[in-house]
């Protein structure tokens, strides 16, 4: 198949039913450029402020982290899996995966990305999609397949279900009912009576109870005061069923946008650069609000003593409104895990392998959060509870009592 690299790109944002021209990317000169429209400049909508403010002129990146993109667009691309299955794809249609460009990518996403970005020409729209009812089983053995090397076929249907959500593990993008036995593609707008949602399956270096062990994390995250979204264990006829999460950059079909605080700040979710501090005071620049400020910091203290050391800087994000005010958007990808070499990927007053409740009370000290020690009883009173979230969501008893060890 010959296959001709994207050079231009135009971004758009959804907002309210419209698409709204934000400008254009170009690569030129083995660099990649950026302008904004003077249309979209005019509204006033600072979709990265920190990074890629509202300017007329030219601009291209020159940090390196993300391939020559600014953080903004960055966001938008499936990464684990999702490239995963790009990657297969595209050699399935004897194109090399390493010639592809970033532009080459994006223009993959498309229409059907996370967030609220949009990006034409869209080559993902030629991927086969339909309103079918899914099997969730038949989908987490297809994903194993594909882990272990797949038929195309295979390939192309979970592509169709990506869109382009990150992370490592296999997972779909789904249309579900309110009774949760109706699931039906969701990459799109899904019908009246459905909601977007996300639902994972296992990898291969997964215990069979991930899913029940995500569940439960989220269980225990809501009663620590937590703002999740709404989640739910989809059955199986085999150990620990499947998490699902509803998705938070939808309201209805209304695409909401995101910002992580890795393309916020241009940090690398490979690399552990961060310190919860910096998270907080991003928060309270750009939110100006010390209760958006205290909702990072609660889930700081959560992941401290849920021993959740996979908070890395994709794993928080931040919304912003049609109003262009930013918000912290809730929490997600909460589970017991290990960081590099065992350490947090975010530090906790510059402490990484063994953060402590002092640690924690430097860190709300630092931002005068009025309620710190309230906060940290109130999420240890939570944590202590784990057996309880465990039973309800039928997490193993070794997993239940391996994570017991290991949280305090």
């Amino acid at each position: 198949m010959n296959y001709a690299p994207v050079s231009v790109l135009t971004v758009l944002l959804a907002q309210d039913g419209k698409l709204l021209s934000v400008g254009k990317l170009a690569l030129r000169d083995r660099k990649i450029w950026f302008q904004y429209d003077a249309s979209f400049l005019s509204k006033g909508l600072e979709l990265s402020p920190y990074k890629l403010p509202l300017k007329a002129e030219v601009v291209t990146c020159e940090d390196g982290i993300f391939d020559g993109l600014f953080g903004l667009f960055n966001d938008s691309l499936p990464d684990g899996w999702g490239r995963l299955l790009l990657d297969r794809h595209m050699r399935s249609l004897g194109i090399a995966s390493e010639n592809l460009t970033p532009l080459d990518r994006l223009a993959y996403v498309g229409q059907h990305g996370m967030g609220a970005l949009v990006y034409q020409p869209d080559h993902g729209s030629g991927i086969r999609r339909s309103n079918k009812v899914l099997d969730l089983e038949k989908l987490a053995e297809e994903s194993r397949k594909v882990l272990d090397g797949a038929p195309k076929q295979v390939i192309e249907e979970l592509l169709s279900l990506n869109g382009s959500s990150g992370g490592a593990r296999p997972k779909v993008m789904v249309g579900v009912s309110p009774d949760k036995k109706h699931i039906i593609h969701g990459v799109d707008d899904v019908p009246t009576g459905h909601e977007h949602w996300i639902i994972k399956f296992t990898s291969s270096s997964d215990p069979d109870d991930n899913g029940a062990i995500e569940y439960a994390y989220s269980l225990m995250a809501k009663a620590a005061g937590i703002n999740m979204p709404e989640t739910h264990l989809f059955p199986t006829s085999k150990k620990g069923g499947y998490f699902g999460v509803k998705r938070f950059d939808r309201s209805g079909n209304s695409r909401l946008h995101v910002h992580t605080v890795s393309g916020f700040l241009h940090a690398s979710h490979r690399s552990p650069t961060l310190d919860y501090e910096d998270i907080m005071k991003t928060a309270l620049v750009f939110t100006k609000s010390m209760t958006e400020t205290e909702a990072f910091f609660r889930l700081a203290v959560f992941n401290v003593l849920s021993h959740n050391r996979d908070d890395h800087a994709k794993n928080f994000s931040f919304l912003m409104g049609t109003n262009g005010a930013w918000h912290a958007a809730p929490a997600y990808d909460l589970i017991f895990s290990s960081g590099p070499a065992g350490e947090h990927s975010t530090m906790v007053m510059g402490e990484g392998k063994d953060p402590t409740r002092k640690h924690l009370q430097q860190l709300g000290k630092k931002f005068d959060i009025k309620k710190t020690d309230e906060i940290i009883d109130q999420v240890s009173a939570a944590v202590s509870r784990w057996k309880e979230f465990a039973n309800t969501a039928s997490v193993t008893k070794e997993s239940r009592d391996l994570i017991g060890k290991n949280i305090s």
